[in-house]
């Protein structure tokens, strides 16, 4: 089985785990538009893309996909998602699987505006937010919300251009200093349509937070949910983490999954919220969470290449183990 990798980035760990799976009996292909992608010292085979965003991007890994004769294409970035998606029948007319999920549900966890509404209508708690700076400060007057606030991009990765605001005086200048690093940075591609809506603002929670991955199978079916409490953070990424049994995480990713029917992984953050569980973000992708369910025995990238070949999967391969804490911790690759 020939696996290709698009935006491997970092994403060293995942690739080795990948490699591990496929026992000898696959190539991975590794491509980036970083030349100096980590992930390549650890693939079969590099190649250099052009940017995500570039009319090229598509042909280039068509034309790529189709001489090496690769089985699946595999990204590891949201804005990979974003340009993958819409055109996977062009993947599958030359052999290869896409594992992204629709173009419907990916703008919906990408655009975290529609994800908000998407928890209130089906009665999910979420932080109250805003999409102008008008709504919230009438909310404030209100006193709906009060201060400290989140301000982050509609469309974002990580922790890039979040910030928190004490008073109006901060929230007034942060919140344009948002919409000026969205402009000046890749993010402005998700903007176009929405220029004027382009920043949200966010009641903070001070809760415990949380992690699922919420695992599906290539046609959309649940498998599993697993919980993690998180213990550190570090720059929007789970640091340290323990998997629980915890039965309303259980039931939320169960609706989720129901809902959205996701391919393979849903990455969840929420908090509990007076023992109540509070979604914050959704990304139908490996998250920074993955690492700690695979310590927990759920091995995805094996049950990918099992679902990729057609066969069957043991119901005890989709069990976690819980109370499994882990702390990542960085490494060094030569380049």
């Amino acid at each position: 089985m020939n696996l290709l990798f698009s935006s491997a980035g970092m994403g060293c760990g995942l690739i080795k785990c990948f490699k591990k799976a496929l026992s000898g009996k696959g190539f991975i292909h590794a491509g980036d538009s970083y030349a100096k992608s980590p992930a390549f010292q650890f693939a079969d085979a590099d190649i250099l893309l052009p940017p995500i965003h570039d009319e090229r991007y598509i042909p280039f890994l068509l034309d790529y996909c189709s001489t090496n004769h690769i089985d699946a294409v595999i990204p590891f970035y949201d804005a990979d998602l974003m340009v993958l998606a819409p055109n996977k029948h062009l993947f599958k007319e030359i052999g290869a699987k896409v594992v992204v999920s629709s173009s419907e549900v990916v703008s919906l966890c990408s655009d975290k505006w529609k994800t908000y509404n998407f928890c209130l209508e089906n009665n999910i708690a979420t932080p109250k937010t805003y999409l102008s700076l008008d709504e919230a400060l009438s909310a404030l007057g209100d006193r709906e919300i009060s201060y400290p606030l989140i301000i982050k991009p509609r469309w974002g990765t990580g922790s890039v251009s979040v910030y928190e605001a004490e008073d109006e005086s901060e929230l007034r200048v942060l919140f344009q200093k948002t919409k000026k690093n969205i402009m000046s940075s890749s993010l402005k591609y998700e903007t176009v349509k929405e220029n004027d809506k382009i920043v949200l603002i966010q009641e903070k929670l001070a809760y415990q937070e949380y992690g699922m991955d919420v695992i599906n199978d290539l046609d959309g079916n649940y498998c599993n949910t697993i919980a993690k409490i998180k213990y550190s953070m570090r720059s929007g990424t789970t640091e340290c983490a323990e998997t629980v049994d915890d039965i309303q995480l259980k039931t939320l990713g169960c609706l989720l999954s129901c809902k959205l029917r996701h391919i393979a992984n849903l990455d969840v953050d929420l908090f509990m919220r007076e023992d109540k569980p509070c979604l914050l973000e959704m990304n139908p992708r490996f998250g920074g969470g993955y690492s700690f369910s695979h310590m927990a025995g759920i091995d995805l990238p094996r049950l990918l290449i099992k679902w990729l070949s057609g066969e069957p999967v043991a119901e005890e391969e989709l069990k976690e183990k819980c109370s499994i804490r882990a702390h990542k911790y960085m490494d060094i690759v030569q380049i």
